[in-house]
């Protein structure tokens, strides 16, 4: 699984990394997870706001602050 967070590097980008990397820590699955601040390769998925998380090449999450539930839940929903 290969999961990205596209952001500039605000708290509300920073706190979504940092939650993403917990879930998948806390449910041992094997998944890449890393930022990506590159503004064109954000515009490239298309996301009009941030922070915005894309699970294997599909946005799944744009624009709102994920719980820990939330991320989990998305986790588990796009898991192959």
């Amino acid at each position: 699984m290969d999961i990205k967070i596209l952001g500039s590097g605000c708290a509300s980008c920073s706190a979504l990394l940092k939650t993403t990397e917990q879930v998948v820590n806390d449910l041992q699955i094997e998944a890449t997870v890393a930022k990506e601040s590159d503004v064109d390769k954000i515009l490239s998925y298309r996301v009009m706001r941030l922070p915005a998380m894309v699970i294997d090449g599909k946005v799944v999450s744009a624009g709102f602050k994920l719980t820990y539930e939330q991320v989990k839940a998305l986790v588990i929903k796009h898991q192959k």
